[in-house]
C-alpha cells in the first residue's frame, strides 16, 4: 500500500492542528473521507437530486436507480449470500441511518414480537452500548433472562489471550431457552476479533432455537467479511466507519426472516396499499425504509466500497495488522503504560486502547490533541466493559488506511510529553 499517495486522497489532512500536521487516530469512532467518496455525494446532490421510487420524471428515475445501484453494490462488498441474491434479488440489504438503529430495528420489530418471558438472550461483557442496551431494555420489558459472557482477562497483565471471548463461558450460557444472541464481531475497545463462524456452530447446536445477530461496524472496515457464510441471521454495519458519509447504515437479514417481521417505522415508502380499513405493506427491503432515505449517503457508501476493494480488504488487514503490531511494541516500552488487550496483532483489529499511569484518559487525549494527535478517550460507549477492566477511563488509538509508523512515532512521542507534563517519575527507557 502507498500510503502517501492514499492520504493525498483525503482533503482534511490538508489542515492542521493547533499548529501541527493532523495524526487522526480515530477512525474506530469515524473514519475519514477520501475526495472520491465526497464527489460522489456532490455529483447525487448537483446532477440528479430527486426523491427515489416516487415520480417518473427523469431526475427521479436517475435518482432511484443509483439509489438501488448502491444497494446492490455494497451487498457485493460484503457478498452476503450470493446465491439468494441471484435467487430472491438484493432484498436483504436494509438501509438505515446506522448500526445502532439496524439493532434497534431488529430489538423492535423481531425481538418484541419473538422474545417473552422465560426466554433469553445472550450477549458478552465486550459489546458496544449499541448492542447490550436495547436488549437489556428488551429483557427488562418482556420479562426475559439477559446473560452476560465474560472475557479471559488478567489483571493488569498484557498476553496473547488477553482480552478474548471466554468460550467456555459461552457455551454454558446457551440453553434451549436462548432466543438471541448478539455478539460483536470485533470489539471497539480490546480490538479482539470474534471467529463469528465458529461461534454460529456452536450456537446452532447448544441453543438451536436463537437468532444469532453479529455487530459488525468494527469489522466490515476493515477486513473481508462475506456475511452470507458466517451462519448469522443478523449482521450490522455502518457508513460512516468505512470511508462512508454519515447518516447511512445497513441491517443484513435472511430473507424468511425478514419476511415474517413486521415493519419498524410507519409512513411513506414501506407501504403497497393504503385504505380507510387497513395498509399492506411493501415488499422487502422497502417495507423498513420508510419516508425518505439517505439517497446521497447510500451513493456516497457505494463509493466508499469501491475505494475499498481498489486497495484490496486483504491489504487493508495487512497493513493494520502490521502497525497495530508496531505500536504495541513501541508503546509497551513506556514504563507507566498500560495495554489493554491481546499482544498477538493478528487477533485483533487496529485499535490500541491504554493508559498512562494514573493520568486521566481525558488528560492524555487533551495534551496529545495540541500536539496536533487526535484520539478517543472515555468509556468508548462500553461502560460494562471499562468496569469490568477496573479503570474509570481509557484512551484509545485506531488505525485505518491513511495511518503509517510516523503516525505511530507521533503518538509515542505524544504519550512521552504527556508523562512529562504530569511529572510520572520512571526507569530510563531503551525505546529510540
Amino acid at each position: 500500500m502507498n500510503i502517501k499517495k492514499i492520504k493525498a486522497d483525503f482533503p482534511i489532512f490538508n489542515r492542521k492542528i493547533n499548529g501541527k500536521p493532523l495524526v487522526y487516530l480515530d477512525s474506530a469512532a469515524t473514519s475519514q473521507k477520501p475526495k472520491q467518496v465526497l464527489a460522489a455525494v456532490d455529483k447525487y446532490y448537483e446532477a440528479h437530486n430527486a426523491n427515489v421510487h416516487r415520480g417518473i420524471h427523469t431526475l427521479s428515475v436517475e435518482a432511484t436507480e443509483a439509489y438501488e445501484a448502491a444497494r446492490k453494490r455494497v451487498e457485493k462488498f460484503v457478498s452476503s449470500s450470493a446465491k439468494a441474491s441471484e435467487d430472491k434479488g438484493v432484498g436483504e440489504i436494509i438501509f438505515t441511518r446506522n448500526a445502532t438503529e439496524a439493532i434497534n430495528l431488529v430489538a423492535y420489530a423481531w425481538g418484541r414480537v419473538n422474545i417473552g418471558k422465560g426466554d433469553e438472550i445472550v450477549t458478552t461483557i465486550m459489546e458496544h452500548h449499541s448492542n447490550f442496551v436495547p436488549w437489556q431494555q428488551l429483557a427488562a420489558e418482556n420479562g426475559a433472562t439477559l446473560k452476560v459472557v465474560p472475557l479471559r482477562y488478567a489483571q493488569g497483565k498484557l498476553g496473547q489471550g488477553n482480552g478474548e471471548l471466554d468460550e467456555e463461558a459461552f457455551k454454558k450460557a446457551l440453553t434451549r431457552k436462548t432466543k438471541l444472541v448478539a455478539i460483536a464481531h470485533v470489539s471497539n475497545v480490546l480490538g479482539t476479533i470474534n471467529d463469528v463462524k465458529r461461534l454460529s456452530l456452536v450456537v446452532r447446536r447448544l441453543a438451536p432455537a436463537a437468532k444469532l445477530l453479529v455487530d459488525g461496524a468494527q469489522a466490515v472496515p476493515h477486513m473481508n467479511v462475506d456475511i452470507g457464510s458466517l451462519g448469522v441471521d443478523f449482521y450490522v454495519f455502518t457508513g460512516h466507519k468505512m470511508l462512508g458519509p454519515m447518516g447511512i447504515g445497513v441491517l443484513w437479514g435472511k430473507r424468511e426472516i425478514l419476511e415474517s417481521m413486521p415493519p419498524f417505522l410507519f409512513g411513506g415508502e414501506m407501504i403497497s396499499k393504503v385504505t380507510l380499513e387497513k395498509t399492506t405493506w411493501n415488499e422487502l427491503p422497502w417495507k423498513f425504509e420508510a419516508g425518505t432515505p439517505n439517497v446521497g449517503g447510500a451513493i456516497g457508501l457505494a463509493a466508499a466500497c469501491d475505494y475499498l476493494d481498489g486497495i484490496g480488504m486483504d491489504n487493508v488487514r495487512k497493513h493494520e495488522v502490521e502497525l497495530t503490531k508496531y505500536a504495541i511494541g513501541r508503546l509497551t516500552k513506556i514504563p507507566g503504560v498500560v495495554i489493554f488487550g491481546s499482544t498477538d496483532a493478528a487477533k485483533r483489529a487496529g485499535v490500541v486502547s491504554f493508559n498512562v499511569g494514573p493520568i486521566h484518559a481525558h488528560d492524555v487525549a487533551s495534551i496529545l490533541d495540541a500536539e496536533g494527535i487526535a484520539i478517543r478517550s472515555g468509556n468508548h460507549c462500553a461502560e460494562p466493559l471499562v468496569d469490568f477492566l477496573g479503570v474509570a477511563s481509557i484512551a484509545r488509538a485506531s488505525f485505518y488506511i491513511y495511518n503509517d509508523k510516523a503516525d505511530v512515532d507521533r503518538l509515542v512521542e505524544g504519550v512521552r510529553k504527556v508523562i512529562k507534563t504530569f511529572r510520572i517519575h520512571t526507569n530510563t527507557t531503551n525505546d529510540k
